[in-house]
């Protein structure tokens, strides 16, 4: 590991597990425990540090001195690439889906601010973008110039998820994350042992492709995981009164901050799921919080 990114992750709080109480978990019998990946750093938090961090030492290692990605206008992910490239002195460029807006989200300030060369694109494109998978793919690419695509959502991502969980240290039975791009997911199946399930709750409306684009980064022959589609509400960062009240009362409960693109629909479905005897007395749930939360500042 590139003794830069050694330093940064000798920075960060240990992800811990709690444990949630709530009278829906007693009355079906299920115990759940939140991996709090939120709270390894303030700014780099959660899986996207986990997809980041091998990607970047490829660069490094590389000699790369400009890393480009793309997202939207409230990712996490260019978000964290932004913060890290203004540390480790990288020239940073984010292709960002749609027109550039009259004013700029949170997210974008905070990006332009850290040096990130922002080029807004027509979505029409900005689809084109996600067929390069490979540092190299990107047309037109310069030397020094390293292509990470969307999410960061590459094979080296899968080596920093199977770090989360190596980190779990109490016997469980599934393991519960959001999907976006399903690297996590499929980093996660790929991790655990083979008795032990995988539920992803995918984060987006008519997100089928997720079903092969998981199963074509997994490398075993025998894996349990689900990916259920029904709890999108209405597409990725659509947000609901139904979703809202879910939310606010978790955190009034538990004293957990969610966000409403990720953590906070998984959270949502996962309850559901329980609420209708998916789960059989007595099982144990671990369900990851990616953090993200600088992206709850458009909703509020």
């Amino acid at each position: 590991m590139h003794s830069e990114l050694v330093k940064i992750e000798r920075t960060f709080e240990r992800s811990a597990l709690t444990k949630i109480d709530d009278p829906l978990l007693e009355k079906h019998d299920v115990n759940l425990w939140l991996k709090r990946d939120d709270l390894l750093h303030p700014v780099i938090s959660g899986n996207k540090w986990r997809k980041l961090k091998y990607n970047l030492n490829e660069a490094l290692s590389l000699g790369a001195d400009t890393i480009i990605s793309m997202g939207g206008a409230y990712s996490n992910h260019l978000h964290v690439l932004a913060y890290v490239g203004k540390i480790l002195d990288l020239k940073t460029i984010g292709i960002i889906r749609g027109e550039r807006p009259t004013s700029l989200t949170p997210t974008l300030e905070d990006m332009e601010n850290w040096g990130m060369d922002l080029r807004f694109i027509p979505r029409s494109d900005y689809r084109h973008y996600r067929s390069y998978r490979h540092w190299q793919d990107l047309p037109g690419l310069k030397p020094n110039q390293f292509w990470l695509p969307e999410g960061g959502a590459t094979g080296l991502a899968l080596k920093g998820v199977a770090e989360l969980v190596e980190e779990i240290d109490i016997p469980y039975d599934t393991l519960c994350v959001a999907c976006g791009t399903g690297t996590t997911f499929a980093g996660l199946i790929n991790a655990v042992s083979k008795e032990v399930s995988v539920l992803g709750l995918a984060a987006l409306k008519n997100a089928d492709f997720l079903q092969s684009d998981v199963q074509s980064l997994l490398t075993g022959e025998f894996h349990l995981w689900e990916i259920f589609h029904a709890y999108h509400f209405g597409g990725f960062a659509k947000l609901n009164p139904k979703l809202a009240l879910f939310m606010t009362e978790f955190e009034q409960k538990t004293s957990i901050p969610l966000e409403p693109v990720y953590t906070g629909k998984m959270l949502y479905g996962l309850y559901d799921l329980i609420s209708k005897d998916y789960f059989k007395p007595g099982h144990r749930v671990i369900a990851i919080h990616t953090g993200g939360l600088q992206g709850k500042r458009g909703y509020v």
